[in-house]
């Protein structure tokens, strides 16, 4: 997918026409294009067939719920993913990022920093396509049995090819270029640019939770992304 830095499209699915018609507001003043679904089933359609740069999907909604849409986009397309929750349960929220959403935001909610934090994300997903069409040079690095090729964006597991969301790819950058030195969660943070705000640090943990499942033979007893207690993460050769 080509993020349109000039008109981007967002795909709003929310059940609360309220929600829907404040936001769509503040997206079109932000000069993005706006589509709406107030159902699963309709917005997962609308995801499939428009193609929007950001979707932007509530938990909570009626026939095929937010975690089903989010699960099935997943597997058909690797736009990037914003949950709208008014569950205050922090387990609903990481099930959601588990599932490959990529941010979460909770209601009540400011349409400004919906926005804001929209547009990080597709900083972060142009960022990473921009980098990949100029060619640039590759840097391939070994980790054991994974192999890392920075430039292409590219990662193998045994010779497989394995699918990174930007946030993973991010976050595995980073730690490829810190590797045996102990990377806190703040740094993971400002690697991936997700911000500062109440809760995201937990949400590190969850990627990290990810890329353990896609590149471990063990994911609950890894030797490559290694636990530092109370501080982050090391990546080591896993000898």
């Amino acid at each position: 997918m080509i993020y349109n830095m000039h008109m981007p499209k967002v795909l709003v699915i929310d059940d609360e026409k309220r929600i829907v018609d404040g936001v769509k507001k503040y997206y079109e003043q932000a000069g993005f294009n706006v589509l709406a679904a107030y159902d699963g089933d309709q917005g997962f359609n609308l995801a499939i067939q428009e193609e929007p740069d950001l979707v932007v999907l509530d938990l909570m909604l009626p026939g095929m719920d937010g975690l089903d849409v989010c699960r099935k986009i997943r597997q058909r397309s690797d736009v990037p993913i914003i949950m709208l929750t008014a569950r205050v349960e922090e387990t609903d929220k990481l099930i959601g990022l588990e599932l490959g959403a990529d941010d979460y935001v909770t209601k009540p909610f400011s349409p400004r920093e919906l926005v804001a934090r929209s547009r990080a994300v597709l900083r972060r997903m142009h960022k990473n396509g921009e980098f990949l069409n100029q060619g640039a040079v590759s840097e391939i690095v070994h980790i054991g049995e994974i192999v890392f090729d920075v430039g292409a964006h590219q990662c193998q597991v045994n010779g497989e090819v394995i699918q990174l969301t930007p946030i993973e790819y991010d976050l595995l950058t980073y730690m490829v270029r810190h590797k045996k030195q102990v990377c806190t969660r703040m740094q993971l943070l400002q690697a991936a640019h997700l911000g500062s705000y109440e809760g995201v640090e937990r949400t590190i943990d969850v990627h990290m939770y990810n890329l353990r499942k896609k590149l471990e033979e063990d994911p609950t007893n890894p030797k490559y992304i290694l636990t530092v207690f109370g501080v982050g993460y090391r990546l080591t050769d896993g000898a």
